[in-house]
């Protein structure tokens, strides 16, 4: 009989060959309070129901990390499908769309020629949890690229039809759930029963299918209203299906058919739009002195910054921008956090007194030098740069803290306008594939930290996970007490980044501790057609991150 060597935890031990991950797990599932839904095998990603066939160290990824909770979701969505379409089906389903996140909840919308009521999504739910108790097996196949594009056809998923037609790879996975057939971007739990925390509600045109959160994995929390940025990503949402590109195989056939160049001048002419409307409300608010805008990391925060001036001098201001960075405390009195290293994110890492200080002094009336922070020597110095606010200046101030008003104590609220900025992705893969909206962001942020700082993006990986701890502590709960959203992603940025990403990803060592995100992103920027940079116009946001602005940024 076959045995293999396996290490887990420092012990090694002999198990027969071909013995399942999950049976393994299961033996190991004790000593974890959170489910195991994968396996790292000599550091790669495998699903619990692949066979040891080889010596190997193995560890075990839950659904607190990100990995585990990325398949809890996907397994949790074709559990769903599934039972909409036995419960539902004689109604006269067309679609059912994944569209958008909406904190741990995803909003759906269902196509077809009825209205979702409570009743029939009460007997999803019932459906749902018939599913999680027989315990079923998601089962996986391979099959060739032309026959998955025939069987996506065959199920009326055209979304997935058209993507896979412009795939290279030769083979396609299919998982079946109970005869249902889907495809996925990722990893699948082993079973159903794996997936017994959701629930769903009624919600606009659609429904929330409500799920845990990495932090408590056990836990599906009330519904928490987001009415500004539900609004923002469905205005997005029906621009893109307006244009007809709301997937990525819908953006790589107007690659394939030479349109990119009209395709990047309309998506531009919408963003210039929506920022010359922005300047309009600031007008039309009267008395604003100060506009904060913040947002989380790569959303084009410095780039919108200078296009707003522009749109805000053409309307008769006097736009300056200031920095909150340029109030840094100096580094020695920077805080640092739980591993020792500065945290630059806290509200504590600015000179919050000094800030409020100048700002209240410049809304009397009165002349202020205004620091300049020399991130070299860690530094505030002072260069001359006085200020004093007319009649028609107006101050626009970019920062991480932009929005939490104990930055600004000191300035009436009266005198503010706040704008949440963010690339809030209206592609999706298809329509069961969500693209989240964070994946668009690291990309963004690892070409130009490659470009700009000569990162690596194993570097920009590695501190990714830090990057959004301070997103979720100082910008996310502030987004909703707002004036107004902009939206930075373009429909078609994925496309031109791609040939950025791909060298600098291909560059991780695949022994690296990040080589398995940098995987999965390789994986799924493959999906894409490359286009090229140079029909980008000098002033776009995204120019901020494969260069070649027109503005210092």
């Amino acid at each position: 009989m076959d045995r293999c060597r396996i290490t887990i935890n420092g012990e090694t031990r002999e198990i027969q060959k071909d013995t399942t991950f999950l049976e393994i797990a299961k033996e190991y599932q004790k000593d974890y309070p959170d489910q195991i839904m994968l396996v790292l095998k000599d550091g790669r990603l495998r699903e619990l129901f692949k066979t040891v066939d080889e010596d190997c160290t193995l560890s075990f990824v839950t659904a607190k990390e990100d990995a585990g909770m990325k398949t809890y979701v996907r397994g949790m969505i074709l559990v769903m499908l599934r039972a909409i379409y036995r419960v539902l089906k004689e109604k006269g389903i067309d679609k059912v769309r994944v569209e958008h996140a909406i904190g741990d909840a995803l909003y759906c919308e269902i196509d077809g020629m009825f209205q979702l009521k409570k009743e029939d999504l009460e007997q999803v739910k019932q459906e749902m949890n018939s599913l999680v108790k027989r315990d079923l097996p998601f089962q996986k196949r391979s099959m060739d690229t032309e026959g998955a594009v025939k069987l996506f056809r065959h199920y009326g998923m055209y979304d997935k039809e058209k993507l896979f037609r412009y795939r290279r790879v030769s083979r396609a996975n299919i998982y079946t759930l109970d005869g249902f057939e889907d495809y996925f971007y990722g990893y699948m739990p082993p079973s159903t029963s794996y997936l017994r925390y959701f629930d769903l509600k009624l919600y606009a045109d659609g429904f929330l299918l409500m799920l845990p959160s990495r932090a408590e994995p056990k836990i599906v929390k009330p519904f928490e209203e987001k009415v500004k940025l539900f609004q923002t990503l469905q205005e997005s949402n029906r621009w893109a299906a307006t244009m007809g590109i709301d997937t990525v195989g819908a953006l790589n056939e107007e690659i394939t058919k030479g349109n990119m160049a009209e395709l990047i001048l309309v998506q531009e002419a919408l963003q210039e739009k929506k920022i010359a409307e922005i300047a309009e409300q600031i007008k039309r608010a009267g008395n604003k002195k100060f506009i904060m805008i913040a947002g989380p990391s790569s959303s084009g925060k410095t780039t919108f910054s200078h296009r707003l001036s522009i749109q805000l001098r053409t309307i008769g201001y006097h736009p300056h921008p200031i920095a909150v960075d340029d109030y840094f405390v100096n580094r020695e009195l920077t805080p640092k956090d739980e591993n020792g290293n500065y945290n630059f994110e806290t509200l504590k890492a600015i000179d919050v007194k000094q800030f409020n200080e100048d700002m209240a002094a410049l809304l009397e009336g009165r002349t202020v030098e205004l620091p300049s922070y020399n991130f070299k020597t860690g530094k505030r110095e002072y260069k001359g740069n006085f200020k004093t606010l007319g009649k028609e200046d107006i101050l626009v101030i970019e920062g991480i803290h932009g929005l939490n008003d104990e930055l600004s104590y000191a300035l009436p609220r009266e005198s503010k306008f706040k704008i949440y900025i963010s690339a809030l992705t209206q592609l999706n893969i298809d329509e069961h594939n969500r693209i989240p909206t964070t994946d668009g962001r690291l990309i963004r942020r690892m070409v130009r930290d490659a470009r700009t700082r000569g990162a690596s993006a194993r570097d920009t990986i590695r501190m990714w996970p830090s990057v959004r701890k301070g997103e979720e502590e100082n910008i996310f709960p502030f987004q909703e007490d707002v004036d107004c959203m902009f939206n930075s992603a373009l429909i078609y940025e994925l496309a031109v980044l791609k040939q950025y990403a791909e060298p600098i990803l291909f560059g991780i060592d695949k022994e690296c501790e990040e080589y398995i995100e940098a995987k999965r992103l390789l994986k799924f920027l493959d999906y894409f057609l490359a286009a090229p940079s140079d029909m980008i116009p000098m002033n776009s946001i995204l120019r901020e991150f494969v260069g070649g602005s027109c503005f210092h940024v």
